[in-house]
């Protein structure tokens, strides 16, 4: 064929492919429309927790008083004062052969193991016991606090401060003053709180629970009439003679 035929052939035209259309993404700075009805969901009110200590096992003496609530304003004393109990407060003397062991032991079962000391309450725990659970409970009918509160603040006032030792200077021996350890001031006062409890019921018709509470709640005051408070500035007193 020639040039001419050949230039007379129609020619097909190619089909054209339709790209499809990509939704153009919105700008950075353009945000998209939300109705009123598709906003965040409601977020729900926070819930709040007491933080308050909860009162478990070795928190509450005799079952009753919550001894986590009780504050020792006596610096030197806080770190001994002991109230931690599980059940009977009556371990045995378990701690008597370990290195500061009566720090392990709660101060509620040694004032009672002070008030067996000699007389006639010698060996008699579980009446000491009841004398001292009772005590406590009326302490509570008549202040509408914590009798616990009440035991520490005796105990901090009935602890001595200073003490007198003797010097010895050849054949002449002189008294000097001494600081009291504070473990020394927790077992002075404890013995002083329990002598005088149980003095209290020497030749009187007065129980040993009327007397307990007598000694603990003048000694919580500061009264001088209390037996440890009146021995505790007796000391002090020839203490600061001796300086």
């Amino acid at each position: 064929m020639s040039d001419e035929d050949e230039s007379a052939v129609p020619v097909e035209d190619e089909p054209v492919v339709e790209e499809p259309e990509v939704a153009e993404a919105p700008a950075p700075d353009e945000t998209p429309e939300v109705s009123e009805e598709e906003e965040s969901p409601e977020v729900p009110e926070p819930v709040v927790v007491d933080e308050r200590p909860i009162a478990g096992i070795g928190t509450l003496v005799f079952g009753k008083w919550d001894a986590s609530e009780v504050v020792c304003r006596d610096p030197g004393l806080a770190p001994y004062v002991n109230l931690k109990t599980v059940g009977t407060p009556h371990t045995g003397g378990r701690h008597a052969n370990s290195w500061f062991g009566k720090t392990k032991l709660s101060v509620v079962e040694r004032f009672i193991n002070n008030l067996m000391r000699s007389g006639k309450y010698t060996g008699k725990k579980m009446g000491a016991i009841k004398a001292f659970e009772d005590a406590l409970d009326s302490i509570a009918e008549r202040s509408g606090a914590n009798p616990l509160q009440t035991f520490v603040d005796a105990i901090c006032n009935g602890a001595p401060m200073e003490e007198i030792t003797r010097i010895k200077f050849g054949a002449v021996s002189q008294p000097k003053a001494v600081d009291s350890a504070p473990m020394r001031r927790l077992d002075v006062a404890l013995r002083n709180l329990a002598k005088g409890a149980q003095s209290g019921t020497h030749k009187s018709k007065r129980t040993l629970k009327q007397c307990i509470i007598n000694e603990i709640v003048k000694a919580s005051e500061g009264d001088v009439t209390s037996f440890a408070v009146s021995k505790r500035e007796e000391l002090e007193r020839i203490a600061a003679s001796a300086r």
